[in-house]
């Protein structure tokens, strides 16, 4: 029943989000260019701080979540990671089970897990962020303390928010979309980069991203997605060096707009992460 040790889930979350800012993601801050006011190096800073709290062997996932969160405010001074934060806390807790299943298994054990406490350190590490565009919800509003446990939180989310999706589907969007992009485009791009620019295209083209739903309306949301869509010519099958100028400028007219496709760059953050974690469990725990 193999099973990764702390530092080794450590060290490959840190690794994913370095990769993830690695590779050009239009509209969202990477090494080619910062935006929204915020930097590179505040997304490396916080990622650091937050992977010892992300891989704390034997936490809950509330707690590693808001303890990642606190850290991750204390290193950058913002919010740089909540969503990653997440969505990678619940598989980096799966990669630590004694669980003779595929990943995918062992995520819906985790998830199934969650409860009451990890719901209220959720919602603490949800107002502790302030992710923008939050507004207030009909019931288990994010200001109080939930008095449900967090996959029943999420469920009530899940209509307007792509991260609470996942946890109702058991990380759906991951598992059966964003897995199998990854992996075919790293089988046919000439580097990593151009690879995971790939999957950042392939999901904001796939669906409305929920942050940008939450600050501009889902007609912005949408309008970006098709807009992904018309420019598949420059990243499919995979983009290469020679189409990252047309990507370039629409990451520039992205950021011109102040049109931040954030939840497109945590799922693919968390798609790195889950592929990493399976080629490190072994084939016998691929999902």
């Amino acid at each position: 029943m193999p099973r990764l040790k702390e530092a080794q889930i450590g060290g490959l979350f840190l690794a994913a989000c370095r990769a993830e800012l690695a590779a050009l993601k239009p509209g969202n801050v990477h090494v080619h260019a910062g935006g929204h006011g915020m930097e590179v190096a505040q997304f490396e800073m916080s990622a650091e701080a937050a992977a010892p709290w992300v891989a704390a062997r034997g936490e809950k996932v509330g707690t590693r979540v808001l303890r990642a969160v606190e850290a991750s405010f204390a290193a950058a001074g913002c919010n740089t990671n909540l969503g990653i934060l997440l969505l990678c806390a619940p598989l980096a807790a799966a990669a630590e089970m004694t669980l003779e299943a595929g990943l995918r298994d062992r995520l819906r054990a985790v998830l199934a897990s969650l409860d009451a406490t990890d719901a209220a350190a959720a919602y603490a590490a949800i107002r502790r962020a302030r992710p923008g565009g939050l507004g207030a919800a009909p019931e288990q509003d994010i200001a109080v303390p939930p008095t449900i446990g967090l996959i029943e939180a999420m469920n009530l989310a899940a209509d307007r928010d792509r991260i609470a999706f996942n946890y109702s589907t058991g990380f759906a969007d991951i598992f059966e979309f964003g897995l199998p992009e990854l992996r075919r485009a790293r089988a046919e791009a000439h580097d990593d980069q151009l690879a995971i620019t790939t999957l950042d295209m392939a999901y904001l083209a796939q669906f409305p991203d929920s942050h940008i739903v939450r600050k501009h309306g889902e007609f912005v949301a949408n309008e970006v997605r098709r807009e992904a869509q018309a420019l598949s010519p420059f990243w499919r099958p995979v983009a290469q060096r020679n189409t990252l100028p047309k990507l370039r400028d629409f990451d520039a007219d992205l950021k011109r707009r102040s049109v931040n496709p954030g939840t497109t760059a945590d799922l693919v953050v968390a798609t790195i992460f889950a592929a990493s974690i399976c080629d490190a469990l072994g084939p016998a725990t691929a999902p």
